[in-house]
């Protein structure tokens, strides 16, 4: 609890239960124990949105944390016209799919195994057939272009709206739902042999 005349920010403050656009305001003002907060708040999904759009941990955390540093900077030009969670997804959406540009194909499609035949077996070929399931759903989010990947992920995984998803993407809705028909289109044909 703060003291009277007690400032966000300054030691001995609890900046956990304050709200983004205060922190953001605090943080473009330098306070970094502000900015920190931020950065503990928002990292676990911006983490797990750079590991769906990369496929590994260390290209979504370098991903994650060279978002943060660019953030760090350009918090005085912050406009508000989004909330800093939109912002920051665009960020990193935005790091990633630069990251994926640059990147070469690393597996070809003739090297994904077929799905396994059902086994009503026991356990182990119920856990081999869904390990082998997801690897399938990671190789066919990975055969997506880079804006239905993006825009399905934020939408299914990170759960954002239409509208949030347009303004992380630089779009607008009627593309987004667009591109999400499509990925959708496409992950259902190519995961049609596990249905």
């Amino acid at each position: 609890m703060r003291s009277p005349g007690e400032r966000i920010g300054e030691p001995g403050t609890d900046l956990g239960d304050v709200e983004d656009r205060i922190l953001v305001a605090r943080a473009a003002e330098g306070d970094d124990d502000a900015f920190a907060v931020l950065v503990h708040r928002h990292s676990g999904r911006l983490l797990a949105l750079a590991f769906h759009m990369l496929g590994n941990v260390p290209d979504a955390e370098e991903a994650v944390q060279d978002s943060f540093i660019s953030a760090w900077r350009r918090l005085p030009q912050f406009r508000r016209d989004a909330t800093f969670r939109t912002w920051m997804y665009r960020i990193v959406t935005n790091r990633c799919l630069n990251a994926r540009r640059a990147q070469a194909p690393s597996v070809s499609l003739d090297t994904v195994d077929e799905p396994a035949a059902h086994d009503a077996g026991g356990e182990p070929a119920r856990a081999a057939e869904s390990t082998a399931a997801t690897a399938a759903l990671a190789q066919a989010l990975a055969n997506l272009r880079p804006g239905q990947r993006a825009c399905w992920i934020l939408r299914e995984l990170q759960g954002l709206s239409y509208e949030e998803i347009a303004h992380v993407v630089g779009e607008s809705e009627q593309t987004v739902r667009g591109r999400l028909f499509r990925a959708r289109r496409t992950l259902l044909k190519e995961m049609a042999s596990w249905r």
